[in-house]
């Protein structure tokens, strides 16, 4: 453990380090994380990677306290030792020289969508960011999104940016783009997959199922699809809405 940060009232920013340098990871996939010293929480939360700083060593968790065991999270020192499996899942589809993407989160779902811009921006592709919350206090990491592509806000009370929803916002009807992925709260998603599909426009989205096991043994995190039933935790997170049989 090598740092907590309190970004926000309900958020909690981790740093963590290693003796070894830290496997090759994707932006999309999760690490499944124990918590110890916790009375209520037995299994493994699944925490989206939120960055990876190659030259620090360091991978990043973004987490919402939102329960006994992230809340126990919420409370790790530096030093601290963190048991995690990671990387799990797959992650969002590499972008392309010459493509343009646009990716939509909300909530905690922008955390994987740094981790992206920041792979993209490596390779020489300038992401375009749209992000949506509540108010101008529940943005995250704006300054770090910055650094990375444009970023375009909305909130719900107008306190920054565009009022209103991601999917209401003007830069969709000023700009085409060739590919979305989004991660956040389900209806946000679906109202993404909507413009997407009306678009004509290639759509990924992640998926914030319950995943316990990370390893689709469990059985938890199911989601039915144009394949059957696929474990999120194995065959996800990330899925081409295509496969997703989400209904208007």
């Amino acid at each position: 453990m090598k740092q907590v940060e309190q970004i926000h009232q309900r958020y909690v920013l981790i740093k963590l380090t290693d003796d070894k340098p830290l496997p090759d990871m994707l932006p999309g996939q999760f690490v499944e994380v124990r918590v110890d010293g916790s009375t209520s929480t037995f299994l493994r939360r699944p925490i989206s990677i939120n960055f990876v700083d190659r030259n620090a060593n360091e991978l990043w968790l973004l987490v919402a306290t939102v329960g006994d065991g992230t809340r126990t999270l919420a409370k790790l020192q530096p030093g601290d030792t963190l048991n995690c499996v990671l990387p799990l899942g797959n992650g969002f589809t590499a972008a392309k020289a010459g493509e343009k993407v646009l990716l939509v989160g909300g909530g905690v779902g922008v955390a994987p969508l740094l981790y992206m811009g920041a792979e993209m921006k490596r390779q020489g592709i300038e992401p375009t960011f749209l992000l949506g919350a509540r108010t101008a206090n529940d943005l995250l990491m704006l300054p770090i999104f910055n650094m990375f592509g444009r970023v375009y806000v909305t909130t719900e009370d107008g306190s920054m940016g565009e009022k209103g929803f991601v999917t209401n916002h003007s830069l969709l009807n000023e700009e085409r783009f060739d590919r979305i992925s989004t991660c956040g709260p389900t209806p946000m998603m679906k109202a993404v997959a909507r413009y997407a599909r009306q678009n004509s426009i290639d759509c990924e989205a992640s998926l914030e199922n319950l995943m316990a096991c990370g390893l689709g043994a469990c059985l938890c995190c199911v989601e039915k699809t144009t394949e059957g039933n696929l474990c999120v935790c194995k065959d996800g997170p990330v899925f081409n809405i295509k496969k997703l049989l989400w209904q208007d």
